[in-house]
């Protein structure tokens, strides 16, 4: 299971006042601190600063880079940036993201071959996000097939399942543990991911409900996770589910984990 940690996002207020004022202590610390929590990889993003976007995601991976060894999530829809940010990147990054929809995977598919690098595929295309399970699967068969002919192997697609808020509609968490178990099924050798916290936008206690979903989504096929690691609560469960669903051989992480004193639903208890 991976977990991408997802702090270093423009769209969160300080994150943005640092990348502005290129403070690298700030984003290093960051980046740092969601290592040391469990991230696998890490998220950057620098995609409120339009017009500086190609030299801002530039630094924050250079940034990075310089105190952590895991490899990076580079977020835009910008394939300019996107270049841009590869072209620094050391060892395999991950591209968030393409979708069925023709512009945007005609001009980011040549970037991510080029570089050799994953890419997270939503299961979305031209007419927007699909109410049901069979169409979201049907769009990631689509993808997998056209990724396929692109050069794209499948250890390299990353699904989103595009999670959605079950505030507005409460079916739209089921939707999301059918859609996983779904490409599990008949999309082998691939991996699968989602927005985690899209889940509970408009309701109260959302840890609560952020970390039960990402229970049932691990035990429903997910093995890739874009979440706050520094979230211990969330942490803690997930390495539960791992144990508890055969995912973590003889519970060394688990035990790993407790014995690091990172384990704990209350880190203040």
């Amino acid at each position: 299971m991976t977990v991408i940690g997802e702090k270093i996002n423009s769209s969160i207020k300080r994150v943005a006042a640092a990348i502005e004022s290129n403070d690298g202590s700030y984003i290093q610390k960051l980046a740092i601190d969601q290592v040391e929590a469990g991230a696998d990889m890490l998220d950057v993003n620098a995609g409120t600063f339009l017009d500086r976007e190609v030299q801002l995601l530039q630094w924050l991976v250079r940034t990075v880079q310089e105190v952590v060894e895991v490899p990076l999530c580079i977020d835009s829809p910008n394939p300019v940036a996107l270049k841009a940010a590869l072209s620094l990147h050391r060892g395999k990054a991950l591209v968030n993201s393409i979708s069925l929809e023709s512009d945007r995977y005609s001009s980011i598919v040549p970037v991510v071959r080029e570089f050799g690098a994953s890419v997270v595929a939503l299961c979305m295309d031209e007419h927007g996000i699909p109410r049901t399970v069979d169409n979201r699967i049907d769009i990631a068969r689509r993808l997998a097939e056209k990724l396929e002919s692109d050069c794209v192997p499948p250890n390299d697609i990353f699904f989103d399942v595009l999670v959605q808020p079950i505030s507005v509609d409460t079916t739209f968490g089921v939707v999301a543990l059918d859609t996983v178990r779904g490409i599990r099924e008949s999309i082998p050798g691939t991996h699968i991911t989602c927005g985690l916290s899209n889940v509970s936008f408009g309701l109260p206690e959302r840890r609560l409900l952020n970390s039960t979903f990402a229970a049932t989504l691990l035990a429903s096929g997910m093995d890739t996770f874009i979440i706050d690691p520094l979230d211990s609560m969330l942490m803690a469960i997930i390495a539960a589910a791992k144990a508890l669903t055969g995912q973590d051989e003889f519970c060394e992480d688990y035990l790993k984990t407790f014995r690091s004193g990172k384990l704990k639903l209350n880190p203040d208890a």
